[in-house]
């Protein structure tokens, strides 16, 4: 596993990396070589942060936790993907089993208002051939609302969404 750690406002101690890299050795039995981690540190006033990336085959596991220590927060990211990965393997793996996904559709209503807006961060994301559930599993891997994938099936770009009621929705692109 290849391993990077990134401090922001602060400079990262070489006894921190080694820490994080045995730490690491615990999540690195789930992969293959072939995976990526990646350590950022940040040093508030009250709090620092750690947020862990892992990513493998397309697949992205992420965790952020807060602590008075840069050690313990990541101890906290460690034990939070090791839960991430069990949790969602059994999901997806029952979930395939059974075959009991319902797509859901959505309409996106445009605004009428003219609004000035800002943009403040742009975002560049590799869009791989995804089944629903795979996207739908991956979205909650990385604690996000929405994820935009490419259908495996129809090989058009999707979005699948959380919905406030607790399901899911996929947006799928009509031409007009």
């Amino acid at each position: 596993m290849k391993i990077t750690v990134i401090g922001r406002k602060c400079t990262i101690r070489d006894s921190f990396k080694e820490h994080a890299e045995k730490k690491l050795s615990k999540v690195e039995r789930f992969f293959d070589n072939e995976a990526e981690a990646k350590v950022t540190a940040t040093v508030e006033k009250s709090c620092q942060i750690v947020e862990l990336t892992v990513a493998t085959k397309g697949m992205y596991f992420r965790a952020e936790e807060s602590a008075q220590n840069m050690n313990e927060a990541l101890d906290d990211c460690v034990d939070s993907i090791i839960r991430q990965i069990r949790r969602n393997k059994t999901r997806l793996e029952k979930k395939l089993r059974t075959g009991s996904l319902d797509d859901a559709l959505a309409e996106v209503n445009a605004v009428d208002e003219e609004v000035d807006f800002e943009v403040v961060r742009t975002k560049a994301v590799t869009v791989k051939p995804q089944s629903i559930d795979e996207a739908i599993l991956q979205m909650n891997l990385l604690g996000h609302l929405f994820y935009l994938f490419r259908n495996s099936e129809t090989d058009a770009i999707n979005v699948v969404y959380k919905r406030n009621d607790g399901g899911y929705g996929v947006i799928i692109p009509e031409e007009e």
